[in-house]
């Protein structure tokens, strides 16, 4: 049946809204698009045909017309291995889900592991297919970033390359987070607490070691090389260097890793070689993650806001994509509490081009959270410590 008060079959058409509004054909659009410009009896009579009609828009033909693709690209350039078996990019994915649910956009999730898959993402880009790129898991020597920003494509990362980071990111407190997890260690009394790093090649890995040896020359410790060995966050690379550590170091007595997945790794290498946590040897991770949860015993963690993360990244890309009118502002919620004693670590901060807007005060060593280089908007947010068994 043919909706109400229309004539024939078929598809509505916006000159049928109109006739039926009693207004012109630009009034119906200039409604469907949301636009100001347009009074509240106008618009009533707009939607009500609209409703009336069951008229859809059609959607191709509006992004053709407002020069969008109504697309974003959310780009993890990591292996498929990685990506389901590390429950930060679950986290991230549904967290910018979130942030993008209210803007009528489709999400476009890209892996992208070699130079031919990088080449044909850029011929995919060049067709102006995707408004704007949220980049994943950002490693320094990825010329992604400044392929995208070349090609002039609003782009936001999660993290950052280098302390100047230029491109609009958001990121954690990641320097601040490891420092809280040395101090609670250090307080518990532990004399010989080693680290296993990130990728020498990711910003976020040389932040957690720098809040690891901050804490160390804090606590009046000496500085032993000998107690960091380099992971990969991988559960493979954690069990790798924590073997690495207990050949170095068998008396060390706690451990602190730059990742739960990690963590997970090294614990599974401490029962190897009978080490009993937290007993023997304490642990403690990064992320919070479902993993800190469930391990046994449940591990003490380091807990950034992933989906938090997710949203403000994907509020920040409309926000550029729109030039501010759609955007509205970054919006960011507290992560919810899990079971543990939690501890705050870092602040919440934020910069546009009218400077900084938030708290000062992030242990990261890039200066006050928020500090941001004068091309982009750049969010930092808090980290907190979640006490557990392992430590």
């Amino acid at each position: 049946m043919a909706p109400v008060g229309r004539r024939g079959g078929g598809r509505p058409t916006l000159e049928e809204v109109a006739a039926r509004a009693g207004v012109g054909r630009g009034t119906v659009s200039r409604v469907i698009n949301g636009s100001p410009r347009v009074s509240e009896r106008t618009r009533s009579l707009v939607q009500q045909a609209v409703a009336d009609l069951g008229y859809v828009p059609d959607r191709a033909a509006r992004a053709l017309a407002g020069h969008r693709a109504d697309t974003v690209a959310l780009v993890v350039p990591e292996a498929e291995t990685r990506l389901f078996a590390e429950p930060y990019f679950s986290g991230i994915l549904r967290g910018v889900s979130a942030g993008l649910a209210d803007h009528d956009m489709q999400l476009l999730l890209t892996l992208i592991r070699t130079t031919k898959e990088r080449r044909r993402f850029a011929d995919y880009l060049a067709a102006h297919r995707v408004d704007g790129v949220l980049l994943v898991s950002v490693h320094g020597d990825d010329p992604l970033p400044d392929l995208l920003g070349r090609m002039a494509i609003p782009t936001v990362l999660n993290g950052r390359r280098t302390a100047g980071e230029t491109v609009p990111y958001v990121d954690s407190d990641n320097t601040g987070g490891a420092q809280s997890a040395l101090e609670h260690l250090i307080g518990r009394g532990r004399r010989q607490v080693a680290t296993i790093t990130g990728p020498p090649d990711m910003y976020v890995a040389h932040c957690r070691l720098d809040g690891y040896r901050q804490a160390v020359r804090a606590a009046g410790h000496p500085e032993d090389d000998a107690l960091v060995a380099r992971g990969d966050f991988t559960e493979e690379g954690g069990r790798r260097a924590l073997r690495e550590l207990l050949a170095r170091r068998p008396a060390l007595d706690a451990v602190f890793c730059a990742s739960d997945v990690m963590a997970a790794g090294a614990r599974r290498e401490l029962r190897t070689a009978g080490r009993r946590i937290p007993d023997d040897v304490a642990l403690v991770g990064f992320d919070d993650s479902a993993i800190a949860r469930h391990m046994d015993p449940p591990l003490t963690s380091v807990r950034q806001p992933i989906e938090e993360m997710g949203r403000a990244m994907a509020g920040l890309l409309m926000e550029l994509i729109t030039g501010g009118g759609e955007g509205g502002g970054v919006e960011v919620r507290g992560a919810a509490g899990a079971a543990g004693t939690v501890e705050s670590a870092g602040a919440v901060g934020r910069t546009g081009s009218a400077g900084p807007a938030g708290a000062a005060g992030s242990a990261d060593p890039v200066g006050p959270v928020g500090q941001a280089a004068p091309a982009g908007r750049h969010l930092v947010l808090p980290t907190e410590l979640v006490r557990r068994e392992s430590s």
